[in-house]
């Protein structure tokens, strides 16, 4: 069923990717953004501006609008959280929310659809605990963060929307990413696990976490979060053995925590937490993973970088 869906966060590594995918459907996408020169690039779409933690959206960017998916947030992973990094990362996505259904109550139509980014941040570091979307939040700033940012989109629900959060792993992508970082030292033979290396890894392929957006939107049954992470979850030494094999390198000495937290303060939070994330809503409700074997995915992944 074609319809008229309005997106947040456009320009970003999954938002880009979610625009093409609707568009080649046949859908009509209307992007809010801060940097609307930035949209320009994404063939078949209009935009309005919008400055998501200040503002509501312009009025007309509602007209006949049946979904929303809603992306916009300030990056975690770029730069060592500041207390002012910490807010923005915050207030972009709980006033940016908060705007935004505010938006959608003074629209004459709001739309019948709310699919809201979050992040398995949510769960905190909960060792080898087996994570589904009836789990508790953990503890730590990513964690009242995703609470706080699904509170705001969870108000929808008072004007009939159906909501749902997509709890996003760490994506895999050739065009940016955590991928994107990891591969030269390892094509350099450098690289190695992280830690101990026993933490669990919630991965997912960018052809998947964008297949999860596009199932919760159209599929009536996902109301509420869904893990956005590969069934075939691994440990970090595990994900490192198999990069290296796929790139055919050694795997190299360890990055020791202490390290870690020395030049990442506590942003190595991040990368330390250790998330045995399953996707329990997303295969329950019928989502086929075209990626669920880890090899699989880095070779798929490897080819699309060469072919960039």
């Amino acid at each position: 069923m074609e319809m008229k869906i309005l997106i947040t966060g456009a320009t970003g590594l999954i938002g880009r990717a979610v625009c093409q995918l609707l568009v080649n459907e046949g859908h009509q996408v209307v992007v809010l953004s801060r940097r609307q020169a930035s949209v320009i690039s994404l063939t078949g779409v209009s935009a309005f501006r919008w400055e998501p933690e200040t503002e509501l959206p312009p009025a007309q960017a509602w007209e006949s609008v049946g979904a929303v998916i809603h992306l916009a947030g300030e990056s975690v992973a770029s730069t060592r959280w500041t207390d002012e990094r910490k807010r923005r990362i915050r207030d972009s996505r709980v006033k940016g929310t908060r705007n935004l259904v505010a938006g959608m109550r003074k629209s004459s139509a709001p739309p019948k659809i709310l699919v809201s980014g979050s992040a398995v941040g949510f769960y905190g570091d909960r060792g080898d605990e087996i994570l589904g979307e009836s789990s508790d939040p953990g503890s730590g700033f990513l964690s009242e963060v995703c609470l706080e940012w699904e509170a705001e989109a969870a108000r929808a629900r008072e004007l009939g929307v159906r909501v749902a959060f997509v709890r996003t792993g760490v994506v895999l992508s050739p065009s940016g990413g955590a991928l994107e970082k990891m591969l030269l030292p390892f094509k350099l033979g450098l690289g190695g696990r992280l830690g101990g290396g026993k933490q669990w890894f919630p991965w997912i392929h960018i052809e998947d976490i964008v297949g999860i957006f596009q199932h919760a939107l159209m599929a009536a049954a996902v109301d509420g979060p869904i893990n956005g992470a590969s069934p075939g979850i691994v440990t970090n030494e595990e994900f490192t053995r198999e990069l290296a094999a796929t790139l055919n390198r050694p795997v190299f000495f360890p990055v020791p925590e202490f390290a870690l937290r020395v030049l990442m303060g506590e942003m190595a939070e991040v990368i330390m937490a250790s998330q045995r994330v399953v996707p329990r809503v997303a295969l329950d409700t019928g989502y086929k993973f075209k990626h669920p074997n880890l090899r699989q995915a880095l070779e798929s992944l490897l080819k699309m970088t060469r072919r960039t």
